[in-house]
């Protein structure tokens, strides 16, 4: 699918516009590395990470990983999000999420979640597929849909994977509660290889040292598709794709941002009881703070997005836009 990128362009003393930031095959993302004001990198669901530039898209894809990329129409997976750590100026390494084409063998037939570490080469604008190292692997056994799909940065300098459900409806696999399943979570990591282990765990997760999963930050998600840090407050905001009652935005404050915050699926689906349209009664929910009910009368999905700090965007400032 060809799709025109739109941006949110500053206009003196009117009401923000938007405009044409080029034409790409099934944008899923963009993004930029904190210290480049100039580029955006735009990650397309086939394989390719392509870079625009003043106003023109690079003829030489960023990264081409399409040969390793599960993109079946008929799933929600391929290569969905894109991360740079602070220090990508001097370390050239960042991450990608992806499912790939080569689902271990003798598991169930849908394509796992991978995390991934790819190295800039020494033309900036051109990373090193061959580089690619597999940080971690989920795997997704029942269904080609619910992968969830961001990974962002967050103030602490951890890397943040929002993962689904798992897919089927109603969560039959109950992953999104349970707490020694990464499917339905927002999970947290150090990114970088640990001795011999692909990643590492960061100590104060709320569940080392306890029951549950070492990796789990927040839980009770149902296809968080895009969530992300207020750059002004390290607040979190996760855009979580309801099922039939409702859509619904979940907000953490900082400091803690969401740590250990259980915001209710299955058992809620948004502020309603699941299934059933009574009010969500499981004790210890963090509520959402948004809801659009009635998909029905309003058949849309929140993906999720972003507080606006540009000051060149004066009427959006502090407000999220989702």
């Amino acid at each position: 699918m060809v799709s025109a990128l739109l941006a949110v362009a500053p206009a003196a003393g009117a009401a923000p516009s938007l405009q044409d930031a080029g034409t790409f095959d099934t944008p899923m993302f963009a993004t930029a590395p904190r210290a480049d004001a100039s580029s955006l990198y735009v990650v397309e669901r086939g394989g390719t990470i392509r870079i625009r530039r003043g106003g023109t898209t690079l003829p030489t894809p960023f990264l081409d990983i399409s040969s390793e990329i599960d993109d079946d129409p008929a799933s929600e997976g391929g290569l969905a999000s894109l991360a740079f750590p602070t220090d990508y100026s001097t370390s050239g390494l960042f991450y990608v999420f992806m499912t790939p084409n080569d689902a271990n063998p003798g598991a169930a037939p849908f394509a796992p979640i991978q995390i991934r570490e790819y190295r800039r080469s020494a033309n900036p604008d051109v990373a090193i597929p061959s580089s690619g190292r597999v940080v971690l692997t989920i795997p997704h056994p029942d269904a080609n849909n619910h992968y969830g799909g961001a990974l962002a940065f967050g103030p602490d300098g951890r890397l943040y994977i929002s993962t689904g459900d798992g897919g089927g409806a109603g969560d039959p696999g109950d992953d999104a509660q349970r707490l020694d399943s990464r499917l339905g979570k927002i999970l947290r990591i150090d990114p970088r290889q640990n001795g011999l282990g692909p990643y590492g765990v960061p100590v104060d997760n709320p569940f080392v040292g306890k029951p549950g999963d070492d990796l789990i930050w927040s839980y009770g998600l149902r296809n968080p598709f895009r969530f992300s840090f207020d750059r002004a407050t390290g607040a979190l905001s996760v855009g979580d794709v309801g099922q039939d009652q409702a859509e619904e935005i979940d907000f953490a404050p900082a400091p803690n941002a969401g740590r250990g915050a259980n915001f209710g699926w299955n058992r809620c689906e948004a502020n309603f009881a699941y299934p059933g349209p009574a009010p969500c009664g499981l004790a210890g929910v963090t509520p959402p703070a948004l809801v659009r009910p009635d998909p029905a009368a309003d058949p849309t999905a929140i993906t999720g997005g972003v507080v606006v700090r540009d000051p060149g965007l004066p009427t959006l400032l502090g407000r999220y836009v989702y």
